[in-house]
C-alpha cells in the first residue's frame, strides 16, 4: 500500500497527521488499536481480586479506563515495570500473574467509533517488528497469553488457525504470525503503512516560551491546513518526518509527512551491544543469533576442532549455548559477572517452566575453567572474564577479575551482550531525552524520560515513547505505555473540541 495516496488530502502534496507512530510491533499495534476508538470497560460481573483497586473501578464503572484517572487508579500498585500505569494495565488484563494465578482478565472491550484519532503507523516489515526476525526455534521466555494484545485473546487465535501449541510457551514464529494477524482482525490495516525507512524526524514547531526555541521551518508556509470547507485545520505541524517507502521492485519512494504527535515505539531491537574491542570487526565475531543459525545451516562449523567463543550471560547467549550444544559444537562462554550474582536473570527463572535455561546455568557454575585444569570438551564457563581482543588468527585475549591474561583459540564468536535502539533519525540521536542528557538512550541504563502517566517526553513536547524505549521490555507491560498515551491525546481531543465549539481557535493536542 502507499504511504501518501492521491485521495487522503486533496490538493496538499504534504500529509498531516494527529499522529505518526514509529515502529510497527506490539507497541505500536496496541496503541493504533487504542487510537481507534477500542476503549476497556470492567466486565460486569468481574471482580478484581485486589479490593482496593476493584472499589476504585467499581467508583466509575461507567466510564472506559482511558477516561479515568489512571494516577488514581495505579496507586499503590506494584509490580515488574517501575511505570505505574503499566502495572495498573497489566493487574486489569492479568491479575495476579505474579503470584502464579490464571485469571481471566476483567475487562471488556468497546468500539466507540467517535473516540478514533486519526493515526498512521510505519514500519519496515510486516505488523509484528523485530518478532519476525528473531530466531524461530527458541521458546519465548514469556506464556504466550502474556505476550497477547487487548480483544483477541492467543489461545483462542492459535485454536482458530489450527496451530498445534504444546506449550504455555511458545515459538517467537507464532507470536509474529499473531500480531499480523491481530491487525486485520482487529480492522486496523489502514492505519499502518510497511517497508517504510525513517530518515529523520524533526521539529518545526515551538512555543515561545519553550526551552531552547528556534525559529520555525522557513520552508513551511503556513501553520495550518486548507479544509475542504474553507476552515482551518487546527493540526499543528510540530513535527517533520521524512523517510522512504520501499516498492515492490526494490526501488525508494521519498515521503514527507507532518504530524501534531510522534510516538516512538522502536523497540530496542535496531543495533546489537558491542565491546568496543580491538577486532571486533572482524567477519569471524558475529553479533546476533540469526547470523550465528546460518553458519551452523550452511555446514560453516561442521567438523571445526576449536570451540565457538560465546559472551554474554543473558538469555541471547544461553538461546546460543543451547544452540551450539544441540549441534555437537563445542563452547567457550565468557561472561563478567559471577555464577552467584543475584542479578542474573537465571536466578529470577522458575526451574521447572524454565528447564532448558537452568541447564546452561548449571553447565555455567559446575563446568568453569577453575573446576579441571582440562578444559570440558563440550563446554567451559569463563565467570568474571572480559573480553579484550580479537586477533586476527582467530585467537582471543581474555583478562580475569585478578588481573590475569589467556589466549583462547575459537572458529567463530559470538558477542551477545543485549541491543540498543537506533534513534539516528532523531535530532543528537535522541540522546537529549534520556534520563541521563547526552548519553545514548538504553533500555535498562538510560530509558527515555517520560511523565509517568501521559508517556510523553518530560523534554520535548508532543513526543511521546513506550515499550523498550522507556524500560517495558515484556509485551505485558507495554501495553500501559499505549493507554497513557491514548489518554492523554484522547483528553487534549476533547479540550480542543471544546475551543472549537466555542469559536475559539488555537490550542495544542489534536483536532
Amino acid at each position: 500500500m502507499p504511504l501518501i495516496e492521491e485521495t487522503v488530502l486533496p490538493g496538499d502534496s504534504l500529509l498531516t497527521l494527529p499522529v505518526v507512530i514509529i515502529g510497527n510491533g506490539p507497541s505500536g499495534i496496541c496503541l493504533s488499536y487504542l487510537l481507534s476508538g477500542y476503549r476497556p470497560y470492567l466486565s460486569p460481573e468481574a471482580i478484581h481480586p485486589n479490593p482496593i483497586l476493584h472499589t476504585k473501578l467499581e467508583e466509575a464503572r461507567h466510564l472506559s479506563i482511558v477516561d479515568q484517572d489512571l494516577e488514581y487508579l495505579s496507586e499503590g500498585l506494584e509490580g515488574r515495570s517501575s511505570n505505574p500505569v503499566a502495572v495498573l494495565f497489566d493487574t486489569l488484563l492479568h491479575p495476579d500473574a505474579d503470584f502464579g494465578y490464571d485469571y481471566p482478565p476483567v475487562l471488556h472491550w468497546k468500539l466507540e467509533q467517535h473516540n478514533y484519532i486519526p493515526h498512521i503507523v510505519l514500519g519496515k516489515g510486516p505488523p509484528g517488528g523485530a518478532w519476525h526476525s528473531m530466531e524461530g526455534s527458541m521458546l519465548t521466555i514469556s506464556f504466550g497469553d502474556w505476550m497477547e494484545l487487548p480483544g483477541l485473546s492467543f489461545k483462542e487465535w492459535a485454536a482458530s488457525k489450527r496451530r498445534n501449541i504444546k506449550s504455555d510457551r511458545v515459538m517467537p514464529e507464532e507470536i509474529a504470525c499473531y500480531y499480523k494477524n491481530y491487525v486485520k482482525v482487529m480492522g486496523l490495516q489502514k492505519n499502518f503503512r510497511d517497508n517504510v525507512y525513517i530518515t529523520s524526524v524533526s521539529r518545526l514547531y515551538r512555543e515561545k516560551d519553550d526551552e531552547g526555541s528556534s525559529q520555525q521551518n522557513e520552508d513551511i508556509s503556513t501553520q495550518h491546513l486548507e479544509m475542504e470547507d474553507g476552515q482551518k485545520s487546527l493540526i499543528k505541524r510540530n513535527w517533520e518526518v521524512r523517510g522512504y517507502q520501499r516498492a515492490t521492485d526494490g526501488s525508494h519512494v521519498p515521503f514527507c509527512l507532518f504530524a501534531e504527535n510522534v510516538a516512538l515505539a522502536t523497540g530496542t531491537f535496531d543495533s546489537p551491544g558491542r565491546l568496543q574491542v580491538e577486532g571486533e570487526d572482524f567477519p569471524f565475531v558475529l553479533h546476533s543469533m540469526s547470523d550465528f543459525g546460518a553458519a551452523i545451516s550452511k555446514g560453516k562449523l561442521r567438523g571445526k576442532a576449536d570451540p565457538v567463543l560465546i559472551v554474554g550471560a543473558g538469555l541471547t547467549a544461553a538461546d546460543a549455548v543451547l544452540c551450539a550444544y544441540n549441534n555437537n559444537i563445542p563452547v567457550v562462554h565468557v561472561f563478567r559477572r559471577r555464577v552467584t550474582d543475584t542479578s542474573l536473570i537465571f536466578k529470577q527463572l522458575p526451574k521447572k517452566l524454565y528447564p532448558e535455561y537452568h541447564k546452561v546455568y548449571h553447565m555455567m557454575c559446575t563446568q568453569s575453567h577453575t573446576v579441571d585444569s582440562n578444559q570440558h570438551s563440550a563446554y567451559t564457563s569463563f565467570p568474571e572474564h572480559n573480553v579484550l581482543s580479537f586477533k586476527p588468527e582467530m585467537k582471543c585475549v581474555l583478562q580475569s577479575a585478578s588481573g590475569l591474561k589467556k589466549i583462547l583459540k575459537f572458529s567463530v564468536a559470538l558477542v551477545l551482550i543485549g541491543s540498543h535502539p537506533n534513534l539516528f533519525f532523531l535530532k543528537d540521536q535522541g540522546h537529549s531525552i534520556g534520563h541521563h542528557s547526552n548519553q545514548p538512550i538504553t533500555c535498562k541504563g538510560n530509558p527515555i524520560e517520560i511523565d509517568p502517566y501521559t508517556y510523553e517526553c518530560t523534554k520535548e513536547a508532543n513526543l511521546f515513547a513506550l515499550g523498550p524505549l522507556v524500560g517495558d521490555n515484556f509485551v505485558r507491560f507495554l501495553k500501559g505505555g499505549a493507554l497513557g498515551i491514548a489518554r492523554c491525546l484522547a483528553i487534549r481531543q476533547k479540550k480542543k473540541h471544546e475551543l472549537i465549539e466555542s469559536g475559539d481557535g488555537g490550542g495544542d493536542g489534536v483536532p
